[in-house]
């Protein structure tokens, strides 16, 4: 039984990154997306001896038991939006508003590294926030469908099978999926190194407080939003408005430490409280040839969790913000 087990892995491991990204596409939560994996690979190991490789490929096959299961799934847990995607945008100076809403979290970049990329491959430009948020709002079906034809390249007749429907349910899903995510890739998207190069500066300009600093590296249409707050607001001006507010309240003594998720770059943020930095906010950056587009602010404990962030950190073991000359992207700053 044992050589067995030690067989199978090795048949479904190599699909295991891509089979989390198209979870996390579906259910717009990391930790859900890693359980639905494993749930994905104890049915298949279940139904190993229905597998016919006569029928469809193995990839298929995992595909379909893994698309019951969101299905499933998705009967229960709901949607995950975006502030954004819910309610109109706040004054930056209002009061903040906790929302009950259980919302869309980000996806470590790690999670997906730790397969080997020469047997996964994942399309991180599909995986971006506003897109993920974007599928949140289609319907459990309609988000199958897009996802299974427009960034995995399943055939109709390959997705009608994943999908246990037909061919013109899937056409006919696809074109309201279309629809209803239209215009989410219009922005144009620099190389990975000028992205982490404007997260960089600011990052700078973050430490400094320096409020114009960080309003020069934003889009004119720039939006920042901060689940589980309600508030989002747009436009440098009300961005500018929010960020003295917030060094006002929090103070200006932090440090930040560079994370990725969603193919996108960003910070875990530590306010100084007493003798310690303690863990406040984790935040993603949109960027565009213009600046910055988007700011999402997570402050989730599940979030936190799964990108492995210490709650606390003793200042007497952190560089000082102005020691690492090469950059935020080091690590600490």
């Amino acid at each position: 039984m044992t050589e067995q087990v030690e067989d199978f892995d090795r048949l479904v491991e190599p699909f295991r990154a891509e089979l989390l990204a198209y979870c996390y596409r579906m259910l717009g939560s990391a930790h859900d997306a890693e359980d639905l994996v494993q749930d994905t690979f104890l049915r298949a190991w279940r139904a190993r001896e229905q597998y016919d490789s006569t029928r469809g490929s193995l990839r298929t096959w995992l595909y379909r038991i893994a698309t019951n299961v969101c299905l499933t799934a998705l009967e229960v847990r709901g949607r995950r939006p975006l502030p954004s995607g819910l309610v109109a945008a706040s004054d930056p100076l209002s009061p903040l508003v906790h929302g009950e809403n259980v919302w869309l979290q980000p996806l470590p970049d790690s999670m997906l590294d730790a397969s080997d990329p020469a047997v996964a491959v994942v399309n991180r430009s599909s995986l971006r926030l506003a897109f993920a948020a974007a599928l949140q709002l289609l319907s459990a079906r309609q988000r199958g469908a897009l996802i299974l034809r427009d960034v995995l390249g399943f055939s109709a007749a390959e997705a009608a099978e994943i999908l246990g429907t037909t061919v013109a349910s899937v056409n006919s899903s696809l074109h309201r999926a279309r629809s209803g995510v239209q215009g989410v890739h219009a922005e144009s998207e620099p190389t990975a190194a000028e992205q982490r190069a404007w997260v960089d500066r600011y990052m700078k300009a973050f430490l400094e407080a320096d409020v114009e600093g960080l309003k020069r590296l934003l889009t004119e249409d720039v939006i920042m939003e901060m689940p589980p707050m309600l508030n989002w607001f747009a436009g440098p001006g009300n961005y500018g408005l929010f960020m003295e507010w917030v060094f006002r309240a929090a103070g200006t003594d932090w440090r930040l430490t560079a994370v990725a998720a969603n193919g996108q770059h960003g910070f875990a943020a530590y306010r100084r409280v007493g003798d310690a930095y303690e863990l406040h906010t984790l935040q993603l950056f949109t960027v565009t040839a213009e600046g910055i587009s988007r700011t999402s602010v997570f402050q989730d404990s599940e979030v936190f969790t799964s990108f492995g962030l210490a709650p606390r950190l003793d200042p007497e073991e952190l560089p000082s913000p102005d020691a690492n000359s090469s950059g935020p992207a080091a690590g600490m700053y």
